[in-house]
């Protein structure tokens, strides 16, 4: 005879636990002691019921912790900026520690996961928070955790970013959906330093860059992400890569994703703090009106709170695929291109641009397409600030201008313009090693010069 012990995980209501869940009580400390006993007895699920709103200051996940909020549930940000605990490490871009706070925290913690097709609203609103006002918390941050799952649930009104992921190792996002419209620097996925990352099926409504990979440590690199069927709208940056970008990045995988209604650009990729970037593939993407499809600056600036005040050597940007890709910017401005632009004696190197329908205005006039001397991203044209687009200003192309590139090759391009432009479709400026083949304005192809 044998005997078998099955031991199965426990689930732990709020509301067992002394929360009112009528959106007005607040409820920090019942779904807080509902975590600490799940973790200690081995893990299980924190349940947010269904038709109550749930209000909360800081909590701290914990291992093996499954914070499920059920469908028809909210969980909601107190209205309190002193709600909202100190110990929560801090956000590591310069001159912005009033985003140090956040709504939920984990530090070294392991396999926990967000989960429900509920709501997390963060109640972000400017009358609650300012940067006057004290400050305005994030609605997540890890810390150096590991096997994390974040999936179905509906992240509303950050008053910063809805998440930032540091250090963190393995993580699965499906299936969610985030607005972060109601307050300023909204960013919705930020993984900083962070190694075998998966993000799908996923839709984005953001007022910053909708996901952003960086790097605030050396040691720390972004590698191994892969980003696929997700929809993007923001109002500023679709994706963004760097910026923050002292250690390195490697193996990334963008495809199958559409972006529209974006106020800056649908790919930004940015190195500038001294890592390495290489080999990262996007593919199968379709965007309206996003004004830079793609936009790439090496460059040198200091963007992390930790960074070293002297500028760092900036090491290599090299091995990167665009692939199938449709951008249709016709009732945008004339200021809508594909920008890739490197350093003098520092070039972006091996860049494949292939099977991409553009879509553009036009209206370039003869002074555009004479414009030379651009402005470089010199630390004398940025000032304290980024390398934006704004600092250069109308390029001398309609479709692709690039500079301080080695390994540049274009094939079976077709650009549109919908009103007349005087501008070439494809315009380089110190490019060495390039190949163009299969260029075509307005369905002719056409043979440059370079």
């Amino acid at each position: 005879m044998s005997f078998s012990i099955q031991i199965v995980a426990k689930d732990h209501n709020v509301l067992n636990y002394g929360a009112k869940g009528d959106g007005v009580s607040l409820d920090t400390k019942a779904v807080q002691n509902a975590i600490d006993l799940c973790s200690k007895e081995g893990g299980g699920k924190v349940i947010i019921p269904s038709g109550k709103t749930v209000v909360i200051g800081t909590i701290y996940l914990k291992d093996y912790v499954t914070l499920h909020i059920e469908n028809g549930a909210t969980l909601l940000g107190s209205s309190n900026y002193e709600d909202y605990t100190t110990d929560t490490h801090k956000n590591t871009y310069k001159n912005e520690p009033h985003m140090d706070r956040c709504l939920i925290f984990a530090r070294d913690a392991k396999s926990f996961a967000i989960e429900g097709y509920g709501t997390i609203d963060a109640n972000g609103h400017s009358k609650y928070f300012t940067k006057k006002k004290g400050g305005r918390p994030m609605m997540m941050r890890f810390l150096n955790c590991k096997n994390i799952k974040l999936k179905d649930v509906t992240l509303i009104n950050p008053a910063a970013w809805t998440s930032a992921w540091l250090y963190c190792n393995d993580i699965v996002v499906n299936g969610i959906k985030i607005i972060s419209r109601v307050n300023n620097n909204g960013d919705g996925l930020d993984f900083d330093g962070c190694t075998n990352v998966r993000v799908s099926n996923s839709s984005f409504d953001t007022s910053d860059d909708s996901i952003c990979l960086q790097t605030s440590r050396p040691d720390k690199p972004c590698k191994n992400i892969v980003i696929t069927n997700c929809v993007f709208t923001s109002k500023w940056a679709g994706m963004r890569i760097g910026l923050a970008s002292r250690g390195d990045f490697e193996s990334v995988t963008v495809s199958n994703c559409t972006f529209h209604d974006i106020q800056d650009s649908g790919l930004k990729i940015q190195m500038n703090e001294g890592g390495e970037m290489k080999n990262m593939v996007f593919n199968n993407l379709i965007m309206k009106n996003v004004p830079r499809p793609i936009f790439m600056t090496f460059c040198q600036q200091r963007a992390g709170v930790d960074a070293p005040q002297d500028m760092q050597p900036m090491k290599a940007m090299h091995g990167f695929i665009f692939s199938n890709i449709i951008a249709d910017n016709s009732a945008l401005d004339k200021n809508s291109a594909i920008f890739i632009t490197g350093m003098p004696e520092h070039y972006i190197t091996d860049i494949q641009l292939n099977n991409i329908q553009f879509k553009v205005s036009g209206g370039g006039t003869k002074e555009d397409a004479n414009k030379i001397n651009l402005k470089e991203y010199t630390l004398e044209t940025l000032g304290n600030w980024w390398p934006e687009f704004s600092k250069v200003g109308t390029l001398p192309a309609s479709g692709i201008y690039a500079r301080h590139v080695d390994g540049l090759s274009i094939n079976n391009f077709h650009l549109q313009t919908i009103n007349e432009d005087h501008r070439k479709p494809v315009v380089f400026y110190d490019i060495v090693n390039s190949s163009t083949k299969a260029i075509f304005l307005n369905r002719k192809e056409v043979h440059l010069k370079f």
